[in-house]
């Protein structure tokens, strides 16, 4: 039976861990951008994301390549939710960057509509 069950977590992490290369490669890119936005002032407020992002595929990189070489059931658990948190971190910030974008929108548009009201952009 925990043969079978390992045959299985092989068999279902073999597409992921086609991929666990690019998963270290976007994992490394994303810590070393971190890395780069805290050498700003500003930056270093919100470097952690990116390093923080970078470590959990990574995480999940190593995990999904254990899963997939020893059928371990809780490696791939683990690679999932690690997969799982990455694309939720990534979709509030997906969502953050729209509101923001619309919110620029509606600001400038306030801003060019006062200045033609008052005459001031001919």
């Amino acid at each position: 039976m925990n043969d079978d069950r390992s045959a299985i977590v092989r068999e279902l992490s073999t597409p992921l861990a086609g991929a666990k290369g690019w998963m270290k490669f976007l994992g490394i890119m994303f810590i070393i951008q971190g890395v780069f936005t805290a050498l700003s002032i500003v930056g270093i407020l919100i470097a952690w994301l990116p390093i923080w992002i970078g470590v959990l595929l990574n995480q999940s990189a190593g995990a999904l390549e254990r899963a997939h070489a020893s059928g371990d059931e809780a490696a791939f658990r683990m690679s999932l939710d690690k997969l799982r948190s990455y694309f939720v971190i990534q979709g509030v910030l997906m969502l953050i960057g729209i509101i923001l974008g619309v919110l620029m929108i509606l600001f400038y548009g306030a801003v060019i509509a006062a200045m033609i009201s008052s005459g001031k952009f001919h």
